[in-house]
């Protein structure tokens, strides 16, 4: 789907230009910004990671389920062969923002730490925003 932009934006880095490289050259090989402001952050809701968010159903008095749950996201990101390190403050939530042409943001996804990225959602909304730039682009000639 060409047509569009991917940039990331970390909130610091916090000392960890080692991981941040690592995180560039490993999986994201985009253009990366900081955004010391927050702007994207607080855009997204400013949500700070719980242990109740990470383990969602699991019950806080069932020690079995939060093992089972932490277990279970592990083996997730060793079969994707994810890898990553402890440095930096790592609560802040982050996200997806999609914007159109005139930089409007027109969807975002809201990390939900331990979860997939809904990547089908993301490419229909990319693909959505596209036919009504499109569309809009085409009314103005």
């Amino acid at each position: 789907m060409a047509g569009f932009g991917i940039y990331g934006v970390v909130k610091e880095a916090m000392g960890d230009d080692v991981g941040l490289t690592e995180f560039y050259h490993n999986y994201f090989t985009y253009p990366i910004y900081k955004d010391e402001s927050l702007i994207f952050y607080n855009a997204l809701g400013l949500r700070q990671l719980s242990l109740k968010a990470v383990l969602k159903e699991t019950t806080w008095w069932n020690p079995y389920r939060i093992y089972k749950s932490y277990r279970n996201l592990s083996e997730r990101l060793q079969s994707k062969n994810i890898t990553g390190n402890m440095k930096g403050e790592g609560l802040v939530q982050g996200g997806i923002i999609i914007f159109d042409k005139a930089g409007v943001a027109r969807y975002a996804y809201r990390e939900e730490t331990g979860s997939e990225i809904p990547i089908h959602d993301i490419l229909l909304a990319i693909q959505a925003v596209r036919d009504e730039d499109d569309v809009g682009g085409q009314q103005k000639e």
